[in-house]
């Protein structure tokens, strides 16, 4: 288990954000803690699923940080689906 921060952005919010994620966690998990910093404060709450993009492709939810090459400071957005 390795803490890292990552730039994030939840897609319609113009906040850019630095959110400490764990290699283990998978990507529901990134989305929520993502989400937390932007839906209800600038972006409407939605009762919808939620998915991480990098690099331009969507990465399933199951699928954990150490596993979707995500580095250190990357850029992530979340978006509803």
């Amino acid at each position: 288990m390795a803490l890292f921060p990552l730039q994030a952005n939840f897609r319609g919010d113009f906040v850019v954000l630095l959110i400490p994620v764990d290699d283990s966690d998978d990507m529901s998990i990134v989305a929520d803690k993502v989400a937390q910093h932007a839906v209800g404060l600038r972006v409407a709450e939605k009762s919808a699923p939620k998915c991480v993009y990098h690099n331009g492709r969507e990465l399933p939810s199951s699928m954990t940080v150490a596993q979707s090459g995500i580095q250190p400071m990357d850029w992530i957005e979340v978006a509803y689906v």
